[in-house]
């Protein structure tokens, strides 16, 4: 039987704030277990928590870039009891989220495709379980506990692996433009659990949910729904049931395993945290914070498009980063060759910046002296070749091209009695070549140029190689 697959995510976005959500605790990633904790992210009894304005202010303004209505709101609590969550409850939003249908749009092929988006909600997170496999068994780190996530929760609007992995890529495009979560699925500040299930193709009800943890890249992500269709495929079609339960991608096997049966809302025994007041939003404060959103990614991308004639390729790749955008930009301001200067920032600085794992923000070549690399290509002092070549020391040493290139003797050859010279020498050397260019082969003229390039050290103007050889070769 033929199935069509349905999906739906579940996306818990790590908020930058300094503090944690009902606390003053800070949220640092990596700092020893158990540092980063106070009475009221323990649970302690008697400890109240306090409303963090700038999450607040984060999700307001990523509601409003996804698209969303944003509304008055308030915090409830969602009961259940593990290790990693002292009180047992969690502080979550439930009846009136901050957020609700929204949409942002994704590329489907060579189609555009809405995934709708039904909720966006402000809750805390919660602690961490050690497992250390040793005798000691496992141990809890609460310096997560309280860290405030922005969860955002699509409709059942994709079909495909690969529809999930550019939503989500769009997703954290947009939140990390907006300065309100790192992206970073590693360090788990953005982490995803699809809800997959499969139905005969022409039906209209969902089939049983199954909702997938503990993934941690794009590939995972991939990797995970693909396996998970292929086991509900081969279940259903040998007769048998999908039940509803939450399954954890084992990386190292390459398989989902059983983790628990999944609960429903009701399970949770949600009601309001009587604690906490309820939020109003104003509408002048949505005014306020819509006209100071950012141009976001997909916007950008569709203007380097348009303004600078930028390949869709260029473009997505420049947009990708606000910063790198930010650095394109720059450049392209004091250089105004768009394309020259996409191709170096796509070649040689993201190639030095990927090899010494450096963000684009803390780049150690400046737009300022990255393009004057350009300029002296472009005025003729150094050949291209040599500029390429040049490029690592320059952004590893924090001198201008100019020093580099007077203390290594690179300026480019235009002088055209020395070229001449060469060519000369060049031609002397091959008989053979010479007569086949004269007989008709004109490719042969890549060879001389060559020729000419090797023995001036690569310092030989390449434009003048070719005008002079021309000249000289017929003879």
């Amino acid at each position: 039987m033929a199935y069509e697959v349905v999906i739906g995510l579940e996306v818990h976005a790590q908020l930058l704030t300094q503090s944690k959500m009902f606390c003053a605790c800070g949220t640092r990633f990596g700092l020893p277990a158990n540092t980063q904790t106070c009475p009221v992210c323990l649970g302690l009894p008697g400890s109240l928590p306090v409303i963090n304005g700038t999450a607040v202010e984060m999700a307001i303004r990523t509601g409003l870039a996804l698209n969303c209505t944003v509304q008055s709101n308030r915090f409830a609590r969602k009961n259940y009891f593990y290790p990693d969550l002292p009180k047992g409850y969690q502080i979550s939003q439930y009846e009136t989220p901050i957020c609700e249908k929204g949409w942002i749009e994704i590329k489907a092929g060579s189609a555009t495709k809405r995934i709708r988006i039904n909720r966006a909600h402000l809750e805390e997170d919660a602690g961490k379980n050690v497992h250390d496999g040793g005798t000691d068994g496992s141990r809890i780190d609460l310096n997560r506990a309280g860290t405030p996530l922005l969860e955002i929760v699509t409709e059942p609007d994709m079909q495909s692996a690969d529809e999930v992995v550019t939503y989500l890529k769009t997703l954290r495009d947009i939140l990390v433009y907006l300065d309100v979560c790192d992206g970073n699925m590693e360090e788990g500040s953005l982490r995803c659990e699809p809800n997959l299930s499969l139905r005969p193709v022409g039906q209209q009800a969902f089939g049983t949910k199954v909702e997938l943890k503990n993934i941690n890249s794009f590939k995972f992500v991939k990797d995970a729904i693909e396996y998970e269709i292929k086991r509900q495929t081969k279940v259903l079609n040998e007769g048998g049931k999908i039940y509803q339960e939450t399954r954890l991608w084992d990386v190292d096997k390459g398989q989902t395993a059983v983790m628990r049966s999944k609960e429903e809302a009701h399970d949770y025994r949600y009601f309001p945290d009587p604690d906490l007041v309820p939020l109003t939003i104003a509408p002048e404060r949505l005014d306020q914070d819509r006209g100071s959103l950012p141009e976001l990614p997909v916007a950008r991308q569709q203007r380097f498009v348009s303004q600078y004639g930028l390949p869709e390729y260029d473009a997505g790749v420049l947009t990708s980063s606000r910063h790198l955008a930010d650095y394109f930009e720059t450049c392209v301001k004091l250089f105004n060759q768009p394309k020259t200067v996409s191709n170096w920032v796509m070649g040689e600085l993201l190639r030095e910046l990927n090899h010494s794992d450096t963000p684009v923000e803390a780049s150690p070549i400046s737009p300022e002296r990255f393009v004057s690399l350009l300029k002296v290509v472009d005025n003729g002092t150094i050949s291209l070749k040599v500029a390429r070549d040049l490029f690592p020391e320059l952004y590893a040493s924090g001198k201008s091209p100019e020093q580099l290139v007077q203390e290594k003797g690179l300026t480019q050859v235009s002088d055209e009695g020395a070229l001449e010279t060469i060519i000369d020498e060049v031609m002397a050397k091959s008989p053979a070549q010479l007569a086949q260019y004269r007989s008709g082969k004109d490719q042969v003229l890549g060879f001389f140029v060559g020729q000419v390039l090797k023995a001036s050290g690569g310092k030989a103007n390449p434009g003048k190689v070719n005008e002079l050889l021309k000249r000289k070769l017929a003879g």
